[in-house]
């Protein structure tokens, strides 16, 4: 795709995001809802419609290379994917649940439910390529220097002399065995070809011919249905479609998107430049002319002050705005009346209180003439679902109005290359040399006019000084009064952030993520949507579901450092109460300075123990239980540091301490048919396994329901060894054959399942779920009720009015 048109999906994306604005505000301004289905419905269509214009958004900010357009779209881009987050966590608060099925939307907007997936921003990593790559260099050297260099360990099994013996003689009577039957071989079939050459006879062409045409009929209707067979097993989704070769044109097509990677870094390069050079000369050829310009303002302010009020202003205080907030699209007199205003309001300060007691009074008989009526209509109005604030509109609105006032219409034909746009920047840097030029100017004005007051008005700038003398003592009375904020002590403000991070790397505390990725995580649904403000995730479900895979894969997608604060890591490292806070404060710090952070705790259900078992009491899983709830405390809503624990086992924890800490909690459950399916085709491809008719892949999900990825995974890892992947041309891969190391593992029984539900419906968001069903109950059985009733009612009323007509 061209610049051009990435440019028409900018504008795409712009448009409907335009309309989605149109429609979402007035949502905001309804009265409270009840319809908790309707509430959901519009949740889930705005979540949609900002999905797909995130999508289009991250596409067009990755290819752009106009380096004043992607600025445009990243601040859009952001504020789409903060709301997307807020949406997000409305849909979990109002159904009290981490998942949610969208299968009737997605038929009314015509998507799929990959649509769903929330795509990484590619930005995330690519633009801070080289300080992940720095960092990557220090760790590798830190780990060399420490003489801990991560390698691969190679397990070497010893043998005895006569277990070496046998295996030799073993091969060498095999392979003369082998030798021996291609001898007999090629012997069989000399003596064949002599006894068919000596009994040749002639054959009725008829006869040929009709040979010939059967053999080849069959070989060809075989073919054909062999051909049928194999498109409908495709077709069924039964077999996987060959991948097919990469045209030429699509490999093409990737290396143009490369390579605007390497054009963006060039006019991004040319942009900071001409940020510095276009500033400077703006200074030096404007900036006398923009000076002169803001003193005859402001000296025409006064004169017109003067004329219309019959005294001199006060100039505003820097804190104020200084001169910038006079000429804010307003008349000398609209000034003047502000000024007035503000010392009115002074005045009446004194009298304020006096009216607020009078008007408390009044309020309190009101309302208990009200009664309880009054009561009911304010529960009432209380109850309801209502859209909270949303902190990203604004900036998604500020985004959208400068695309259409800047770049909607903007005519850029000569711009071909896309670079930096020198009027925009000139426009942009004269604003910011006013800014600064202004700030000289006040302090210059403020002095003539004092020196004017003075010479005109002198009795009126006694009085005012005596005012402002008074306000001055008050002022630094108050500041005596004030309390001042403890700021918590540094424990390392002697050290370095690179010596914090050998300390940590040394000891274990940082530690290397796997290389993968979020779309290397098959099975359950991805689980990469946070709530704002979640300070601490917990991932908890069976053994071999991914937990540990998704935690590397979320530091290796954002370029986050990965700290290990596991209870076996602690073990034996920074005894004491001291020794701890130490490291804390050490991992802390350094996850600030360095950030995105991810703080890693597994087993985290060892730190909340019920009862520590006796094997594990001199490890002392339990050291972080006071400490770590006081340091999450400390992490603010910009520090962009995540707690996240896996546990396979939360049910060995306190509960209420657990879910203090973990106030975002995930069940990862075991995967269902499709995922086991995919499970299967994709690790098979990836061990290098080649698909055929014998491999029956629906039968092997249909066997493996209970079973995790990981217990899959090893299954494929034990059958597919080098020997039997040399072996697929001539013995194709069966399915029986992963029946064995399938048998010899456990898989998720329903008991273990079932402790699972049970444990998180004790959880916060367990238990809102569990009374949001109660209620539901309850107000259809009321409903049931009321029917039931108003028919007996009417019964009874029958049956009374039958009575009466008798006596008469």
């Amino acid at each position: 795709m061209s610049q051009s048109s990435y440019g028409r999906m900018w504008d795409a994306a712009q448009g409907a995001l335009e309309y989605l604005l149109e429609d979402e505000y007035p949502t905001m301004q309804l009265r409270p809802q009840k319809d908790r289905l309707q509430v959901f419905q519009t949740l889930a269509t705005f979540y949609l419609r900002y999905l797909k214009i995130f999508r289009a958004l991250e596409e067009v900010y990755d290819q752009l290379v106009h380096p004043q357009k992607r600025r445009v779209v990243h601040q859009v881009l952001e504020g789409v994917m903060g709301r997307l987050v807020e949406l997000k966590n409305e849909m979990v608060e109002l159904e009290y649940s981490e998942f949610h099925y969208f299968d009737d939307i997605l038929q009314d907007f015509k998507m799929t439910p990959e649509d769903l997936e929330v795509p990484i921003p590619r930005y995330f990593v690519r633009e801070k390529m080289r300080a992940l790559k720095e960092r990557e260099k220090m760790l590798a050297h830190i780990l060399a220097k420490g003489g801990c260099q991560e390698h691969k360990t190679v397990l070497v099994q010893s043998m005895s002399m006569e277990r070496a013996v046998w295996l030799l003689q073993v091969s060498e009577r095999a392979r003369q065995g082998r030798l021996r039957a291609h001898f007999m071989k090629t012997i069989r079939q000399e003596e064949q070809r002599r006894l068919q050459g000596s009994s040749s006879s002639m054959l009725d062409p008829d006869r040929a011919a009709t040979c010939i045409q059967k053999v080849w009929r069959g070989f060809r209707d075989r073919r054909r249905v062999k051909k049928e067979c194999l498109e409908e097993m495709i077709f069924l989704g039964m077999i996987p479609a060959q991948q097919p070769t990469p045209v030429p044109a699509q490999l093409h097509a990737q290396q143009v998107e490369s390579r605007r990677h390497g054009v963006q870094e060039e006019h991004e390069a040319e942009y900071q430049r001409a940020l510095v050079n276009i500033k400077e000369s703006v200074r030096s050829v404007d900036g006398p002319d923009i000076k002169e310009s803001l003193q005859e303002q402001i000296r025409q302010w006064f004169i017109e002050c003067r004329d219309a009020t019959g005294k001199f202003p006060d100039f505003p205080s820097p804190e104020d705005g200084g001169s910038a907030s006079i000429f804010a699209q307003k008349t000398p007199e609209q000034v003047a009346a502000e000024f007035a205003a503000k010392e009115e309001e002074r005045e009446k300060k004194k009298k304020s209180k006096e009216d607020k007691d009078k008007k408390g009074k009044k309020k309190e008989k009101k309302g208990k003439m009200k009664g309880k009526k009054g009561k009911g209509d304010t529960e009432e109005e209380e109850k309801g679902w209502k859209m909270t604030p949303s902190n990203f509109l604004p900036t998604v609105v500020e985004g959208a109005k400068l695309y259409k006032e800047v770049w909607h219409n903007r005519d850029e034909k000569q711009n071909f290359l896309q670079s930096f746009d020198a009027q925009l920047v000139r426009e942009e840097k004269r604003l910011e040399v006013e800014e600064e030029l202004r700030v000289q100017v006040d302090e210059l004005m403020r002095q003539e006019l004092k020196n004017l007051k003075l010479v005109v008005d002198r009795d009126k700038g006694k009085k005012k000084k005596k005012v402002k003398k008074s306000s001055k003592k008050k002022k630094k009375k108050g500041r005596k009064t004030g309390k001042k904020k403890k700021k918590e002590k540094d424990l390392t403000a002697d050290r370095t952030i690179e010596s914090l991070y050998e300390e940590l790397v040394l000891e274990g505390f940082i530690i290397r993520p796997m290389n993968v990725k979020l779309s290397d995580y098959i099975g359950s649904q991805c689980v990469h949507e946070r709530g704002p403000l979640i300070r601490a995730l917990l991932l908890t479900g069976p053994a071999g579901v991914g937990k540990k895979m998704l935690v590397h894969a979320l530091c290796n997608e954002t370029g986050a450092n990965l700290f290990d604060l596991s209870p076996a890591k602690l073990a034996g490292k920074y005894p004491g109460k001291s020794g701890l806070q130490y490291l804390l404060h050490m991992v802390f710090k350094v996850a600030r300075q360095l950030q995105p952070s991810v703080i890693w705790i597994g087993d985290a259900e060892k730190t909340f123990y019920k009862k520590v078992p006796k094997l594990e009491k001199e490890m002392e899983p339990k050291r972080l239980k006071k400490n770590l709830p006081k340091v999450l405390k400390s992490i603010k809503p910009e520090d962009r540091v995540l707690v996240v624990g896996t546990t396979r086992r939360p049910f060995d924890a306190d509960i209420k301490p657990f879910c203090k800490v973990y106030k975002k909690i995930i069940l990862i459950p075991r995967p269902d048919y499709a995922s086991r399916f995919t499970l299967w085709k994709e690790l098979l491809q990836a061990g290098g396994a080649q698909l055929g008719p014998k491999l029956d892949l629906s039968s092997l999900a249909k066997v493996t329901d209970g079973y995790t990825q990981g217990h899959i995974l090893q299954a494929i890892q034990t059958v597919l060894n080098s020997h039997r992947l040399n072996q697929q041309t001539k013995r194709p891969l069966t399915a029986v054959e992963f029946i064995p190391p399938l048998a010899r593992q456990d898989p998720v029984y329903k008991e273990e399942e079932e402790a699972f539900k049970a444990w998180y419906s004790r959880t916060p968001l367990g238990k809102k779920r569990a009374r949001a069903a109660r209620a539901s109950e309850e107000a259809a059985d009321l409903k049931k009720g009321k029917t039931k009733g108003g028919k007996l009612q009417k019964k009874g009323k029958e049956g009374k009015n039958k009575k009466r007509k008798k006596k008469k």
